[in-house]
């Protein structure tokens, strides 16, 4: 992992980066639950079920250790790469399936593009900018997939619990289960091919 100066300096501004998408996010749906008689917990636990927030996150702890203990296993290529390309698979898919679900206004518009847009391809520019000394091992995209389908099981359980999805495309009250998979196994072969391209810069440099 390259550690110096600079390589630092830029772990920490996009840690900053995606905190600040987060916790922006944060700020405003605790708003919203607040005006409709919630509460922080309802708050949160709506952010947990997005793709977007978690990856987000995922994107600002592996930063944030880049840039305080480059040496940590968060902070390792394998676990970089994971987050990277879970987090621009989030600007892509976020950019051709759902961009005109919605039309956010405000501070919402904000928080929208710092987190589909700004974080995304300011992870994609640090991966190219600093890529890892030893880049990932062929296998690690297959093993990145254990992030979006531990989320995907997640979401589904969350749905049937609750009754609530937070995509369309894993809306199984809509949908039925056999789109569901189909729509969840494409998504997994993008997430693979996506980590494959990925790891594939490195291995360039």
């Amino acid at each position: 992992m390259r550690t110096g100066r600079g390589s630092r300096f830029a772990a920490a501004g996009l840690a900053l980066l995606a905190a600040t998408a987060v916790l922006l996010q944060a700020w405003l749906s605790l708003a919203l639950v607040r005006g409709q008689g919630g509460g922080a917990g309802q708050a949160l636990w709506t952010l947990a079920g997005y793709f977007t927030i978690l990856s987000n996150v995922f994107v600002g702890l592996t930063a944030a250790a880049q840039a305080v203990a480059p040496g940590a296993r968060l902070a390792g290529p394998s676990v970089r790469g994971c987050a990277t390309t879970a987090i621009v698979l989030v600007g892509i898919g976020y950019h051709l399936l759902l961009r005109q679900v919605w039309d956010p206004q405000g501070w919402q518009r904000v928080a929208d593009d710092l987190l589909h847009y700004a974080v995304p391809a300011a992870a994609l520019l640090h991966w190219l900018a600093f890529p890892p000394r030893e880049p990932p091992p062929a296998t690690a995209p297959l093993r990145w997939l254990v992030y979006p389908l531990a989320y995907f099981g997640w979401v589904l359980a969350r749905g049937a619990w609750q009754g609530t999805y937070p995509y369309p495309f894993v809306d199984v009250a809509a949908l039925g289960y056999a789109r569901v998979g189909f729509n969840a196994a494409g998504l997994a072969v993008a997430f693979l091919v996506a980590g494959a391209l990925l790891r594939r810069t490195a291995v360039r440099r």
